[in-house]
């Protein structure tokens, strides 16, 4: 049994919005991994800087 497959086409709106989505999360997931960056720097103390390599 073949099944037809329809191909769903945007419209230049759908694609803007789309877009705007898009970098609206990439911003978010952004400003988490920073948030989660400086938590980690200041739970660790400001010693964590001057230790020997």
């Amino acid at each position: 049994m073949a099944q037809i497959i329809e191909k769903v086409t945007l419209t230049e709106e759908q694609k803007k919005r789309q877009h705007k989505r898009s970098l609206a999360i990439a911003f978010a997931l952004g400003a988490l991994v920073l948030i989660f960056y400086a938590i980690t720097i200041v739970k660790m103390g400001p010693g964590v800087m001057n230790r020997p390599l």
